[in-house]
């Protein structure tokens, strides 16, 4: 599932050039000097040069550190990487849920061309829960034990819409049964601790996706859920985005999950991006050290097991004492074969091909050939 090449689709267009072109960056074949100046964004999220930081007693958290993606309507992003690595925070950062007096936000946040930076507080309630919409990881704690769910689901749809409470009432039993709940006509009215895991999972769904927004972001939704729910709440994300035709973001450590569902895939390190490419680039020729260990580390269907998963050796960095260098040089096997580049050096995320990009200051090269090992040893 995970380590095969996955078909491109037939007839879907190759947005990922664009994408490149969005962010300002040249893609494989051009240098710097012939590539194109920083256009308007035209894709649903396009966010640029991303950086989120934290002033702590401790040190100046640097959660994300210049962070840019594009994402258009229809597709699916996920960004994958290991507790700490900023994931989450992006997502947080891209809904404007953060405090503007006890964080440091710069760079672009573009939706549908709109600044969500720039935007004043208000503007960003409009499109909170309108436009952009999030399921987060845990139901239970995210739904409020006081209120039935109905109430929940109907919430967002009644401050953006102009109808009555009947009527949204009706609209949040519509949803419930369209996610899956039975009988959705009287569970409406239940409360979350009515509803087992799954059915709240569902029930966030639901309420996301209460008004139609464009960007949906999916944050853990498989979390603490046994496998054959995971497989029907991946089924209903993926059936529903086909439906609305919404741009999804998909948030996980599961690379089997992504696998899946997603077109494009984003791995991140310590707050930074180490990997950008299609599912089929990062599955089939991954080019970082941090991206073959998340593989390592997965079990495979596709070939028999010949030998134990490999484990990544030791932990992410604190955020606050980010490694100097390439962050991820203390836990990389090859970090000595630059001669100190690693420990010296910040690497440039850079085209190794078309639409695929690599934060690592091995040679494109050497990338292939050491994959090229690793992945005959695996097999």
């Amino acid at each position: 599932m995970a380590g095969g090449e996955a078909p491109r689709e037939e007839g879907r267009p190759d947005r990922r050039f664009a994408g490149l072109r969005a962010r300002g960056r040249a893609p494989a074949g051009q240098t710097a000097d012939q590539a194109p100046a920083e256009s308007a964004p035209t894709a649903v999220l396009d966010i640029r040069d991303l950086h989120i930081h934290f002033p702590t007693d401790d040190g100046l958290v640097k959660a994300v550190d210049g962070v840019s993606f594009a994402l258009e309507r229809g597709r699916t992003l996920g960004i994958v990487g290991e507790s700490g690595s900023g994931k989450s925070v992006t997502s947080l950062g891209i809904l404007g849920l953060y405090n503007r007096g006890n964080s440091q936000i710069s760079g672009k946040i573009y939706l549908d061309g709109e600044d969500l930076v720039a935007a004043d507080q208000s503007r960003v309630r409009e499109l909170r829960g309108n436009k952009i919409a999030m399921i987060f990881q845990d139901p239970l704690s995210s739904l409020h034990p006081y209120y039935t769910v109905g109430n929940q689901i109907a919430e967002a749809y009644l401050i953006h819409n102009k109808v009555g409470k009947k009527a949204a009432r009706a609209h949040a039993a519509d949803l419930l049964k369209r996610v899956g709940i039975p009988h959705a006509e009287t569970r409406v009215d239940d409360y979350p601790h009515q509803f087992s895991g799954g059915m709240r999972q569902r029930a966030m769904i639901a309420m996301a996706l209460s008004c139609d927004p464009e960007l949906l972001i999916a944050d853990e939704p498989t979390t603490a859920l046994d496998v054959t729910v995971q497989a029907q709440i991946l089924d209903l994300i993926s059936d529903l985005q086909e439906e609305y035709h919404s741009a999804v973001i998909m948030i996980t450590h599961d690379l089997g999950v992504v696998a899946e569902l997603a077109d494009d895939i984003l791995v991140m390190y310590a707050g930074r991006m180490a990997e950008y490419g299609s599912g089929q680039d990062v599955f089939g020729s991954p080019g970082h050290p941090y991206t073959w260990g998340l593989l390592g580390s997965m079990p495979r269907l596709d070939r028999p097991r010949m030998d134990r998963l490999q484990s990544i050796r030791g932990t992410p960095p604190s955020l606050i004492h980010v490694p100097s260098g390439c962050p991820f040089h203390p836990r990389c096997d090859y970090a000595a074969r630059n001669n100190g580049r690693c420990e010296r050096e910040v690497p440039e995320l850079r085209p190794v091909s078309l639409g695929h990009e690599v934060s690592c200051h091995l040679s494109i090269d050497e990338q292939r050939r050491i994959w090229a090992e690793r992945d005959k040893v695996a097999s």
